[in-house]
């Protein structure tokens, strides 16, 4: 069965950078990605890769994870540790064993990835819809109230896209940000992995395990105790459920809504 996204229309142009040491990889990939219509830059080693992702600030990144000089996991560990880089969308290109590779670098932050050998085609594809869903969320930012959604503790400002709980900023990624968000938006509502992929990623086809590690990653920056969740409840052999925090849940101008979704206002 194919689970390769259906085409859609060309996107707009973005600047992307692949790097991979692998000189056919990278011109493959390089030249799929030119003829549908984006800018590419390449690099092959992992401190060059770094360098001009800082610099030159692409709109996406493909990333192989066995690079020399740095390898492909130190490379988004470092950009993820950058506040103006934290939100650049990732794809790795990964050997078909290396699953703890790729956990992992799901773990720090990577949107998907792919394994070797791969179609090249499936690759734009998977770019592509990863660009849309960014360029989505940004519109979606700008148009959004500038109030932000709270709940208990937890408050989200989706127009600046930052988040707090209590006085502490929350240091999330761009996924992470709309998974938190959407949740918030459904409090005492069950999804499951497929239909978070579908509602929060905007794909209906990938990897599960994608869910699963940012909702790890999640509840280890809004959970008092991760391994004992109490925002973010796992419904055995359903999926996940948020629940409100706090003597009221999630709140907006007309009180308390228990079973409704968070809406823009002061607690």
């Amino acid at each position: 069965m194919n689970h390769s996204p259906a085409p859609a229309e060309p996107p707009e142009p973005a600047r992307i950078l692949v790097v991979d040491d692998d000189p056919t990889v990278g011109e493959v990939v390089a030249g799929y990605l030119t003829r549908a219509g984006h800018l590419v830059e390449r690099a092959e080693d992992g401190p060059r890769g770094l360098d001009l992702a800082e610099r030159h600030r692409p709109d996406l990144l493909v990333l192989d994870l066995m690079l020399p000089g740095l390898d492909g996991l130190e490379v988004l560990r470092r950009l993820r540790a950058r506040p103006d880089r934290a939100d650049l969308p990732v794809v790795l290109l990964t050997a078909r064993g290396d699953e703890a590779d790729r956990v992992l670098g799901l773990e720090l932050g990577a949107d998907d990835y792919v394994t070797k050998p791969f179609s090249p085609r499936e690759l734009v594809l998977r770019v592509q819809s990863i660009l849309r869903r960014a360029r989505t969320a940004a519109s979606a930012a700008s148009a959004a109230p500038a109030r932000p959604l709270r709940s208990g503790d937890l408050a989200l400002d989706p127009r600046a896209r930052r988040a707090h709980r209590a006085d502490r900023e929350l240091a999330l990624t761009s996924r992470e940000f709309d998974l938190l968000a959407f949740l918030l938006r459904h409090p005492g509502t069950v999804f499951s992995r497929q239909e978070l992929m579908q509602r929060v990623w905007g794909w209906d086809f990938g990897d599960l395990s994608t869910v699963t590690v940012h909702v790890r990653r999640l509840r280890e920056k809004i959970e008092d105790d991760p391994g004992a969740p109490e925002l973010i409840s796992t419904v055995w052999g359903v999926g996940y459920r948020y629940d409100p925090s706090g003597p009221s849940g999630p709140s907006g101008p007309s009180g308390p809504a228990r079973d409704g979704a968070a809406t823009d206002g002061a607690a």
